[in-house]
């Protein structure tokens, strides 16, 4: 499966909530880059996240994230050299 551009950018804006805390969330200013402010309200609109400008991750998203984070931990212990 290809990772879009637009994809990309959902899950660099998923890797940006702290998931050891349900209680701290993000916001992302109107001043933020383009693709940033597309992929904040796709996650919204996806009902990961609780606002169009960011939010807390809703109980579907921090399942996602939780998901994510973890594939992308895998990976990147697996691109180190052994």
């Amino acid at each position: 499966m290809p990772i879009s551009p637009q994809l990309n950018a959902e899950i660099r804006v998923l890797t940006l909530f702290n998931l050891d805390s349900a209680m701290e969330g993000i916001k992302v200013h109107k001043s933020a880059d383009t693709d940033t402010l597309a992929a904040i309200k796709r996650l919204y609109e996806k009902g990961l996240v609780t606002q169009e400008d960011g939010g807390y991750l809703t109980d579907l998203g921090i399942h996602c994230a939780e998901h994510l984070q973890t594939a992308l931990r895998i990976l990147n212990g697996a691109a180190q050299p052994a």
